[in-house]
């Protein structure tokens, strides 16, 4: 492993409050240094480094902690044909993603310590991307009887969900959320009524009535948030809504934390970005669930997400193969990827138009996220990881799904401009996406 030294970058690190022209030093896997013109003269500099460490020159770019994704599917185990250990985490790396954690609705259910060490052994052989495994709340994601959360939380869970399925049983919500406080590990919840989802396809409304599909009333999302804010309010157990896709989650959870409820919340990028118009275009490319809401719901995300009732952006990474999701709308499977595509939309569709500025909305992808999970990942403080990624905030690109790194093709956002991509990602201090030499050379 090299020692990086990265150049003439503009450092955004909300976290510590920075957003500066600074130089950063990578030793040893670590942030080692920060500050002005490292390395200079005759490669030793004032920050005592010696010729040979591997330079990059990031001028024009920005220099930004790595980014925590807490919601995403890398189908392992069982589902090898939608993605694997390798292309999940290389996807990830591409779109700046240093640290990302997987779901647990895989075949077999990570529900089971052997199933998680499976999962955790095909982790360190296969990932280029620090994985953090979750595991489900109850055994087999049945909603009937609890997992060992106690057990699973010492073997390395970082997170208890049944995403896919709500947990509905409110007694058994409400133990598990206890439990889960007890081991000091979040417990995040896919809030669903599926007697209110019933069959529907897309978001209610006039694009489903065009359409002549079922809709999914936005009460079916809502309705169980709000009786788990209860459920969380009453018992001082951390909650955490994911994938909030409409007003009136909106609305639940802003007056959950007004409330003084500990939730904590999540917005999709591709949530923030399209509507339910985009299925007329992309038919079950634009099929998600929760699913893509009016132009109203969107629009109350994105405030949602800029008075900090909206805690995270997420991606819901959940990759499908070709041939399932070209069956038609109606029986396609829910879901689209969001890895490689995540930041450009939010600097496109949020940090571009100006609702927010850039430091801003990495907060919600790096130490946000970070800190809800615990870990000590999404800053840029001395003696930290060498989680850090490299962005060209103008650059101009079209997503093309055939050339990305996930197995998967199921994205809304081909053919469609975006502005900023990452260039360059390093873990630990090594460069896992990007090429060094297109940035800058040795000293």
């Amino acid at each position: 492993m090299n020692d990086l030294l990265i150049r003439n970058g503009r450092l955004v690190d909300p976290a510590n409050g920075v957003d500066d022209m600074l130089d950063l030093l990578i030793s040893g896997g670590r942030v080692k240094r920060i500050g002005r013109r490292l390395g200079d003269a005759d490669g030793v500099g004032d920050a005592g480094i010696s010729r040979g460490i591997q330079v990059i020159d990031a001028a024009g770019l920005v220099v930004a902690p790595g980014l925590v994704d807490m919601h995403c599917h890398l189908r392992v185990p069982g589902f090898p044909a939608k993605e694997d250990m390798a292309t999940g985490t290389r996807a990830a790396a591409a779109g700046g993603f240093t640290n990302v954690v997987c779901m647990p609705n895989t075949s077999p259910t990570i529900d089971s310590i052997e199933t998680l060490e499976h999962v955790k052994s095909l982790i360190r052989e296969r990932a280029v991307v620090n994985v953090l495994p979750s595991a489900a709340v109850t055994v087999g994601q049945g909603g009937r009887a609890l997992t060992d959360i106690p057990a699973l939380a010492r073997a390395g869970a970082a997170l208890f969900t049944d995403d896919g399925k709500p947990v509905s049983d409110a007694g058994l919500m409400r133990t598990a959320l206890l439990t889960a406080r007890a081991v000091g590990k979040p417990l995040a919840q896919h809030s669903e009524d599926k007697s209110l989802t019933a069959d529907g396809v897309i978001a209610a409304g006039v694009v489903a009535d065009r359409l002549g599909v079922p809709g999914i009333p936005r009460s079916s999302e809502a309705s169980v948030v709000a009786r788990d804010v209860v459920l969380a309010r009453e018992t001082r157990a951390p909650l955490h809504v994911q994938h909030v896709s409409n007003l009136l989650t909106v609305d639940v959870v802003r007056f959950a934390k007004d409330w003084g409820a500990p939730v904590t919340a999540e917005v999709t990028a591709l949530a923030l970005s399209f509507t339910d118009e985009a299925v007329e275009t992309m038919g079950s490319n634009a099929k998600i669930k929760p699913p893509l809401g009016s132009r109203e719901d969107r629009d109350a995300l994105r405030k949602a997400l800029c008075d900090g009732t909206i805690d995270v952006i997420a991606t819901d990474h959940a990759p499908h193969t070709l041939a399932e999701k070209s069956v038609g709308l109606v029986d396609a499977p829910f879901g689209l990827i969001g890895f490689e595509t995540a930041l450009s939309l939010v600097i496109t569709n949020i940090v571009r138009p100006g609702t927010m500025s850039l430091a801003d909305a990495l907060a919600k992808m790096t130490a946000n996220p970070a800190d809800i999970l615990g870990i000590a990942k999404g800053r840029l403080t001395p003696g930290s990881d060498g989680d850090i990624i490299l962005i060209d905030p103008g650059r101009r690109w079209t997503p093309d799904p055939e050339t990305y790194e996930s197995k998967a093709r199921n994205c809304p956002c081909a053919g469609r401009e975006l502005f900023g991509k990452v260039v360059m990602t390093i873990v630990g201090g090594r460069i896992v996406h990007g090429s060094d030499s297109a940035l800058g050379g040795r000293l």
